[in-house]
């Protein structure tokens, strides 16, 4: 299960995760630059930048003077690259768990879902710590796997009932860190100060059934690699219980929330 699980944290195609997560993720980061109110001209580090929707966001909104993403995919970073051709935007392939930036060397360090897929979250901390300059802000967010993030709450929920077994691959089960009091808690024991956490919520609508339920075969991330792991048969029965389960407007839609947890702190 151990190999299982690392194979289905890989994300390797930009495509397959904008139509996943992505095109969510970039409403959050929305409001999440928007809740640090940083002033412009001010240098920026997007640690596990995947396609860049924070990376974008920030040049959008926060009147950066540059702004590095940097992930551990070259896949990833060549994608980001393509979509966005901003001069003040930079991508590197690093390891958010040994940045390759100078101490303080950024004004704001930020990351956007991607803390509970590192093997040491706490190293991931001090590491975005150490790239902040003294009084620069470091801040992430995570989605509400156990919660309120719809999409993927009511796919495990109605996994689970058909098989047990696959509460092992649930994100809600395996990453209790996402959550208000642990992202607290882990930002003031790597020594930053006012430390802020909140939820941020987003609306996720879906057209009908098929566009909720189609990024989920792409094999990539847990919920997709759960499902294509499945024979015809049960991946049949998955897609119908979870048909059964969903809101569904009179038109056909779905209507659902996103919540992140968000997490921001002073150097």
């Amino acid at each position: 299960m151990a190999d299982e699980l690392n194979q289905a944290q890989v994300w390797s195609r930009g495509d397959v995760y904008e139509s996943y997560v992505g095109r969510w993720s970039r409403l959050v980061a929305r409001e999440f630059i928007q809740w640090l109110g940083v002033r412009g001209g001010k240098r920026w580090l997007d640690v596990g930048c995947g396609t860049g929707a924070l990376v974008q966001t920030i040049l959008d909104l926060a009147a950066p003077q540059d702004v590095v993403g940097v992930d551990r995919s070259e896949e990833i970073i060549e994608h980001a690259r393509e979509r966005i051709s901003d001069p003040r935007a930079q991508f590197r392939v690093e390891d958010a768990q040994d940045l390759k930036a100078q101490r303080g060397e950024f004004d704001v360090v930020v990351s956007g879902l991607v803390l509970n897929f590192v093997p040491s979250p706490e190293g991931m901390v001090t590491q975005m710590t150490r790239a902040c300059r003294l009084n620069g802000k470091v801040a992430l967010y995570v989605w509400d796997y156990a919660g309120e993030m719809q999409l993927m709450r009511h796919f495990w929920d109605a996994a689970i009932e058909l098989d047990p077994a696959a509460r092992e691959l649930d994100e809600g089960a395996r990453f209790p860190l996402a959550n208000r009091k642990p992202l607290w808690n882990l930002f003031l024991d790597a020594g930053l100060n006012d430390v802020m956490a909140r939820a941020i919520d987003v609306p996720t609508h879906f057209e009908n059934f098929d566009d909720y339920w189609n990024p989920f075969l792409s094999g990539q991330a847990p919920a997709p690699h759960y499902a294509m792991s499945l024979s015809e048969a049960k991946r049949a029965a998955l897609r119908e219980r979870l048909r059964e389960r969903l809101p569904h407007n009179a038109d056909g839609s779905i209507d659902l929330i996103a919540r992140a947890w968000a997490v921001k702190g002073t150097r």
